[in-house]
């Protein structure tokens, strides 16, 4: 249950259309509900203006869907990360109207229109095309959380020049996510050259000595450049989600 369902629901009891016990009953659904394999937390667009967001590793497709139903019955956007195309087929099936984005890997289902929030644009800049999964998740996130979001692809440190090229791009930006594996310098050359907050997100992507992304993350972390925050590895999506914070 979101903002818009409660102050509906308060409406029509104000004007008579729901009497309290009905109010009630909705009410009492609050703030979760036991599917018996997951505890889906209808409360969190309340507490904090955006849904749980369904992970879908680990899940099998029809556990996603069921999770889906029910929020979808409660009027939210729905959505899900890490699916498979076997998982988004079966998703496909049951919402006819879900997008599924699998450079991503996710499945957006929109029950409502979209509340803009951001207050400027996020972009989201990767080193290399390898890179582009993560910087997707980001994007779709972004974008589902009501924020105006561009992106910038393959602009690493090995050819500094294509970044350079597009800076007005950047200056213009007021959240900047910056996804790079192999060395990770990416997001210190960036947050070198502007006054607004960069989010460092290491991905995977490189030889051995990258150490599935360890090496990047720690590269990140020691950054002499200020004004960087950084997320775990391959998190694209919890990039997104603070930057969407700090853009609102």
């Amino acid at each position: 249950m979101n903002v818009k369902s409660i102050e509906e629901l308060l409406k029509a009891v104000k004007n008579g259309k729901t009497d309290i016990a009905s109010a009630l009953k909705e009410l009492k659904q609050l703030p979760f509900e036991d599917l018996g394999f997951a505890t889906v937390d209808t409360h969190r667009s309340l507490r904090q203006g955006f849904p749980e967001v369904i992970y879908g590793e680990g899940k099998s497709a029809e556990q996603t869907r069921d999770i889906s139903r029910l929020m979808v019955k409660k009027g939210e956007n729905v959505l899900i990360t890490r699916i498979d195309d076997a998982k988004a087929a079966t998703l496909k099936k049951n919402f006819s109207k879900g997008v599924y984005n699998d450079v991503a890997r996710t499945f957006f289902i929109e029950t409502h229109p979209i509340k803009e929030i951001g207050r400027g644009r996020i972009l989201v800049v990767s080193a290399g095309t390898s890179d582009m999964a993560v910087a997707e998740e980001a994007v779709v996130t972004a974008k589902a959380m009501g924020n105006d979001v561009g992106h910038m692809y393959d602009v690493g440190v090995a050819g500094i020049h294509r970044l350079l090229h597009k800076k007005e791009d950047i200056f213009s930006a007021n959240v900047l996510i910056v996804v790079a594996g192999m060395e990770g310098a990416l997001p210190s050359v960036i947050a070198g050259l502007v006054s607004r907050p960069v989010i460092a997100v290491p991905t995977s992507v490189g030889y051995g000595a990258n150490l599935k992304g360890i090496t990047t993350l720690l590269a990140m972390l020691s950054s002499c450049a200020s004004g960087i925050t950084v997320v775990n590895i391959d998190n694209g999506f919890g990039a997104a989600y603070a930057a969407s914070l700090m853009n609102s």
